[in-house]
């Protein structure tokens, strides 16, 4: 039922496109026909509307690698700066709850860590359809330039943190986890969630050995949820440790295994000298960068996906913007 949804939302999409573009096209070639201009601001409204909807679902059709349907765990981790690097990565953690909600994906927290400014990392579940698909070419270092509101001599300052995405694998999808290739360790919750959190060893972490993967969760009460949600993070990320040793010149899936500083990064948001958020891979960018900040990241997901498909070579070559 669940493929038969989407299916019909893939196909429902192309339908209601066509009707509408052939519509627009009689009122188009009535307006022409009768010499009558009023219609002018309505057709151009509408054309613009027309190819915003292509365009999403076009990025959808390029969508074809087998978890990109799959919901997504997305985590942030602050990288050089202190509290400036914490601060951003709490932006960041605005930015992808507010695409989010745009598209009426859930969210859930399930591993925050708080320091000073900010955030210093936190994973959340995205669940929605084609969420990783959508948002598997975040994953890479993100630049911030601006004045720091936390410098009293308001001077520029650059910051970074990492995003990594990774799939929510069904069961269409096998990791094996050996029993003994584990190590749980239980701990008491900190930070908000009531009395209860914290009198009982609620939180779960779990060391894979054999690749000395460690995730963590605390967001739930009860210890059997924490654990559970822990072993799906620990399977996410050992479906990519398994992939990119099966193929590690075509690894479709892997997090860009980068340093979290200067010169590693994949965008670029510029508050300071001027705006433009620019992303280093595909070239794309906008001056615009309030929006962007408020979750309006689709123009980039779609340049993405696109660049992927026209064969595009993924990298962080600055070679074109050296003083951003």
């Amino acid at each position: 039922m669940s493929e038969l949804k989407m299916l019909r939302s893939r196909l429902d999409t192309w339908q209601i496109l066509k009707k509408d573009a052939e519509s627009l096209e009689e009122i188009y070639g009535m307006a022409l026909e009768e010499q009558d201009n009023s219609f002018e601001d309505d057709i151009k409204a509408s054309l613009v509307d027309i190819r915003a909807r292509f365009e999403a679902g076009i990025t959808l059709e390029l969508m074809t690698g087998e978890a990109d349907k799959a919901d997504a765990f997305l985590t942030i981790h602050a990288g050089s700066g202190g509290t400036e690097a914490c601060d951003w990565a709490s932006i960041l953690f605005r930015m992808y709850s507010r695409w989010s909600e745009r598209r009426g994906f859930k969210t859930e927290v399930l591993d925050m860590l708080e320091a000073e400014g900010g955030i210093k990392s936190v994973t959340i579940q995205i669940n929605g359809m084609y969420a990783y698909g959508m948002l598997r070419g975040e994953t890479g270092v993100h630049r911030l330039v601006r004045i720091s509101p936390f410098d009293a001599n308001a001077r520029r300052h650059t910051s970074f943190a990492s995003v990594a995405v990774l799939p929510i694998l069904d069961d269409t999808i096998e990791v094996i986890i050996k029993p003994e290739d584990i190590r749980i360790d239980t701990y008491r919750a900190g930070g908000a969630g009531g009395q209860k959190v914290n009198k009982t060893d609620s939180a779960v972490r779990i060391t894979h050995l054999p690749t000395n993967i460690v995730v963590t969760c605390q967001n739930e009460r009860s210890q059997h949820k924490n654990k559970d949600l822990a072993m799906s993070v620990l399977k996410s990320r050992l479906y990519e440790v398994y992939r990119e040793e099966k193929d590690r010149e075509n690894a479709k899936y892997s997090a860009d295994k980068k340093e979290n500083t200067w010169g590693s990064q994949i965008r670029s948001y510029v508050f300071q000298p001027y705006t433009m958020v620019k992303d280093h891979r595909t070239k794309f960018h906008v001056n615009n960068i309030q929006p962007v900040m408020d979750g309006d990241i689709d123009p980039f997901i779609q340049s993405y996906q696109h660049f992927l498909w026209k064969g595009g070579t993924i990298s962080s070559d600055d070679d074109d913007d050296t003083d951003i």
